[in-house]
């Protein structure tokens, strides 16, 4: 999703038709964009309201003699799905990056840099497909206009570079997981249900839904310990609902563990604290 201000000049030449020709192609500049590194290497969890602010950090190599004043033209790194021509979905700063030199020679300047992007799962996740493996590339982008036209004339321009780069990021679905041991307090011996319910954002319906057909262990420590240990393995059933049934031997606390997939977070249900007599 364009967000920048130099897209608006890009807007206004569509409306007007000016680029339905094609146009000389200008030289592109040689920029440089290196050690990529996205939310400080770590996966992106997304849920269903709250926007996630995610680093990106970068050196940038540009011209000595090309100046980036991030009103008129702008540089920086974006995620983004597809092929590198046809992206599915892109996302790109809203702001400009803070960069400090770190570099210069005769011909060249190179800054370490900093960005934020800004993920918000109504106006920049839609479908299944957003879950997973984003790619990075770096992007220079400008524009000039002059839409005085009392002397019968007005121009617009707008040029757009971008290079594939090799690092990526992981955007997942948020995971919620609750657990709940009956009865309590509980007989020793006795028959104790556990349930539970997995859940993960839904983007396109702005709520969580069950998750079915995944793996939860059931974990438990004792009263006293300091380590958890697994009880058994079980999937999710409709709605993502979780339930079996355990021997109660002991004080201590029962809590269900979703490891997470490639598309989806890992979670650990709060525990549920069981008085055996």
């Amino acid at each position: 999703m364009r967000k920048l201000a130099i897209g608006t000049a890009l807007t206004g030449a569509l409306a007007l038709g000016v680029l339905a020709a094609p146009a000389a192609q200008a030289d592109s500049p040689a920029l440089t964009f290196a050690g990529v590194k996205v939310n400080h290497g770590k996966k992106i969890v997304v849920g269903t309201t709250a926007k996630v602010k995610v680093p990106v950090t970068y050196t940038l190599t540009r011209p000595a003699d090309l100046t980036l004043d991030y009103k008129k033209n702008f540089a920086g790194v974006m995620l983004y799905r597809g092929p590198l021509a046809e992206q599915d979905s892109s996302i790109e700063p809203d702001t400009a990056p803070t960069c400090t030199t770190t570099a210069t020679t005769a011909t060249t300047v190179t800054a370490s840099c900093t960005e934020t992007l800004v993920i918000d799962p109504w106006d920049t996740l839609y479908e299944a497909a957003d879950a997973g493996t984003w790619k990075t590339a770096g992007f220079y982008g400008h524009s000039a206009s002059d839409v005085d036209d009392s002397d019968g004339h007005i121009s617009l321009e707008f040029g757009y570079d971008v290079w594939a780069n090799s690092a990526t990021a992981t955007i997942q679905h948020a995971a919620k997981l609750t657990v709940d041991a009956t009865p309590e307090p509980v007989e020793k011996g006795r028959t104790l249900t556990v349930k539970g319910k997995l859940t993960r954002a839904d983007w396109k319906k702005g709520v969580y839904s069950g998750y079915r057909g995944q793996k939860v262990t059931l974990q438990f420590k004792a009263k006293g310990a300091s380590s958890y240990s697994t009880v058994r393995t079980i999937t999710s059933g409709t709605g993502g609902a979780l339930s079996t049934t355990v021997k109660a031997g002991k004080d201590g606390y029962y809590r269900f563990a979703f490891a997470g997939t490639a598309t989806t977070a890992a979670r650990t249900a709060a525990a549920d604290y069981v008085d055996v007599k």
